[in-house]
């Protein structure tokens, strides 16, 4: 599943950095249709100069109802807190995206935020067909609107296989004999240094042996770190 069936859509939003701010997090994640409902001019004119998200602005509808925003869609969901909401349609917390997207993969669906004072009327919330919910602590159960943005682009992503740009590289793992080279050369140099010379041979090795195994690394830096201990034990002879 693709996940440009989203369009996110933005309800009279008040900051033009926040509109910004939620245009950037959707290029972020793969999102690319935004509708703003009913606007104030000044403010929607100052967010589509947004750096670093000129395409989904430009592209952005701006319209003058939520009905208008949601004609084209099959299903709805009003991103909102529950505090003192009475709410009769299905509640999705954020964490169960998952789930409830396999349940009709691909069908075109709005996410549906509202402004950073108030938030979704009501009305709002009654004309979508179930209710997005961020789980957060009862003290501070409001998040901010390019937050959430951000947290449900994310989130959808996640479910969708997001794909990072750069792959992290896989290292090459020492063997077992390789890292009991780099443990019999450390071991020589504790010898070499007079660190640990009390101890038994045995203890030293079992103890160096549990560090690299923390460590877990690769093989460049395990000889990096035996050619090391042997440049420190040949200047301690």
């Amino acid at each position: 599943m693709e996940i440009n069936p989203f369009v996110i859509v933005l309800v009279r939003p008040r900051d033009p950095n926040n509109i910004g701010a939620c245009a950037r997090a959707m290029g972020n994640f793969g999102f690319s249709q935004l509708r703003v409902v009913d606007p104030f001019p000044p403010v929607w004119r100052e967010a589509v100069s947004a750096v670093g998200a000129h395409d989904i602005l430009q592209h952005a509808q701006c319209v003058d109802t939520l009905d208008e925003a949601l004609q084209d869609v099959e299903f709805s969901l009003a991103s909102t807190a529950l505090r003192n909401r009475v709410i009769e349609q299905e509640i999705i917390f954020l964490p169960q995206m998952d789930s409830f997207l396999q349940r009709a993969p691909g069908r075109r669906t709005a996410l549906v935020f509202g402004n950073e004072k108030s938030g979704l009327s009501g009305e709002d919330i009654a004309r979508c067909n179930a209710v997005l919910n961020i789980p957060t602590t009862a003290k501070q159960p409001s998040i901010n609107l390019a937050q959430a943005v951000l947290l449900v682009c994310y989130e959808i992503a996640k479910c969708q296989g997001l794909r990072p740009l750069r792959a992290a590289k896989t290292g090459v793992y020492p063997t077992d004999a390789q890292r009991e080279v780099a443990v019999q050369t450390l071991d020589e140099l504790f010898t070499a240094s007079g660190l640990k010379a009390d101890w038994p041979a045995l203890h030293r090795q079992a103890l160096v042996r549990q560090v690299l195994s923390r460590q877990n690394l690769d093989r460049s830096a395990l000889f990096l770190l035996k050619n090391l201990a042997e440049k420190l034990k040949q200047r301690l002879h």
